[in-house]
């Protein structure tokens, strides 16, 4: 049986017989014995792998190069040498897949643009190898978080025919053939496609998950969602994965109160469970990481009315690319300024102006402003966007309306404020912001194994 890297790294004794697979990081020879660097993607930590003139295979070791993948048999004993405790003297190595000498990762370091061209060897790089084990486990606790406090897992459809947000940036799905679309009237006739009408690939599971929330009183959706905006920023893909909780019978407060706890549980869990991949991280990306994280997760978050924010923005003094203005939405420059200058901590914005959010967010008294917040953290700015929902179906109605939806597009919508409807509340965290968050990366295409980015639909 296998063992892995990771565990006998941790061994708290020798052992007479192991077996290990990986791949080759390094090979140095000396006149009496070759060392080999295995890794096997389960720690950042390389195995030294001792081979010597009396192992069978010693004389083909000229054959195994930088990215090979090899299995050996051997023991495993103290190190002599520093900065590990143990290595395996192998009894033998097995050459399970060559690899040339020119490899594409060497042991010099290599640029991420560099490593964006091939998406498909990164992970085997100490960068990536730790960021998709840190997704793996942030993955993993964000359902532990939720499961712990009693909500459902609900999935939801990633094709759809309403669109979320209504902003329209959507990828259409269409079984129609392009080269000989059908019309009718001048315009194309979806009633000829597979749904019979328009479909979409999902910019949110919001929706969908709240029919169940209204249902089963806590849910949660985890899952890719999709947005055509021509954009190509560090902050922005056209596929990404969104956490997005709905609670019945809650408010605003209650959302605040969920989305300050989910971020510093997750963050104090990746403090925890993943340092050795986020010392990586603080010593080789943001040196200023660890007091990032501690400030997040050891101080509770500010809570700041909008109007307070731009109040605050526009006595700061500061010289801002765009000028804050109640009733503009807030820049990444303006929350930088919140949360890193002003308050230097993470601080929640809400209650604001109706007409920079969606529709199904509840409307204040105050007939301008909705329930609506935002989670701002230092270094990424938004990283939450939530609401309490609007349950009155006239109110929604009105609003599907003002804003020119169809609004039979939503009838099943409309459904659930009319049949035992309840004050609700939920939001959305993207995942990948998360990531650039806890490891300090600072760019969106570098926390995801395969970034989808206009024009680049490679591996």
């Amino acid at each position: 049986m296998l063992a892995s890297v990771h565990t006998l790294l941790q061994s708290g004794s020798a052992r007479d017989a192991v077996t290990v697979a990986g791949w080759v990081r390094t090979r140095r020879d000396s006149k009496d014995f070759s060392f080999i660097e295995l890794n096997d993607g389960t720690c950042l930590t390389n195995l030294q792998i001792l081979v010597e003139p009396g192992c069978p295979d010693y004389a083909n070791i000229g054959n195994i190069h930088t990215g090979a993948a090899i299995r050996v048999d051997g023991e495993l004993v103290a190190s002599p040498g520093k900065g590990q405790r143990w290595e395996v003297r192998a009894r033998r190595v097995h050459l399970v897949g060559p690899a040339p000498e020119d490899f594409p990762l060497q042991k010099k370091r290599h640029t991420d643009e560099y490593l964006r061209t091939i998406a498909h060897l990164r992970p085997r790089t100490n960068k990536y190898g730790a960021m998709f084990r840190i997704r793996a486990r942030l993955a993993h606790a964000i359902h532990e978080f939720f499961h712990a406090r009693g909500f459902y897992w609900i999935h939801t459809p990633i094709i759809t025919g309403a669109d979320c947000e209504g902003a329209g940036e959507l990828f259409r799905v269409t079984t129609l053939d392009l080269a000989n679309v059908p019309k009718l009237n001048g315009a194309v006739d979806f009633g000829q496609d597979f749904f019979g009408k328009e479909a979409n690939l999902t910019v949110s599971g919001q929706l969908s998950v709240e029919t169940c929330c209204l249902a089963l009183g806590k849910v949660y959706t985890f899952g890719p969602t999709f947005r055509s905006e021509n954009s190509n920023t560090s902050r922005h893909m056209a596929e990404f994965w969104m956490i997005e909780p709905e609670m019945a019978f809650a408010d605003l407060r209650d959302d605040m109160a969920l989305g300050e706890d989910l971020i510093r549980y997750l963050v104090r869990f990746v403090q925890r469970e993943c340092a050795e991949d986020l010392d990586l991280f603080a010593k080789f990306v943001d040196r200023n990481l660890p007091a990032t994280l501690e400030n997040i997760a050891g101080h509770e978050f500010i809570r700041l009315p909008y109007t307070e924010a731009v109040d605050i923005l526009q006595k700061s003094g500061r010289k801002f690319d765009y000028a804050p203005a109640w009733g503009r939405d807030l820049q990444s420059e303006h929350e930088r300024f919140l949360t890193e200058d002003h308050f230097r901590q993470p601080v929640i914005v809400y209650d604001y102006p109706q007409g920079l959010k969606a529709f199904y967010m509840r409307q204040n008294d105050d007939g301008r402003t909705v329930a609506a917040m935002d989670i701002l953290v230092p270094s990424i700015g938004e990283i939450v966007g939530g609401s309490q929902r609007e349950e009155r179906y006239d109110n929604l109605q009105r609003r599907i309306r003002e804003l020119g939806f169809n609004e039979a597009d939503y009838w099943w919508y409309l459904d659930t404020r009319k049949y035992g409807t309840v004050p609700h509340a939920g939001f959305g965290l993207g995942f990948e912001r998360l990531l650039m968050l806890v490891t300090g990366v600072g760019n969106i295409r570098d926390v995801i194994p395969f970034p989808r980015t206009p024009k680049h639909l490679e591996f």
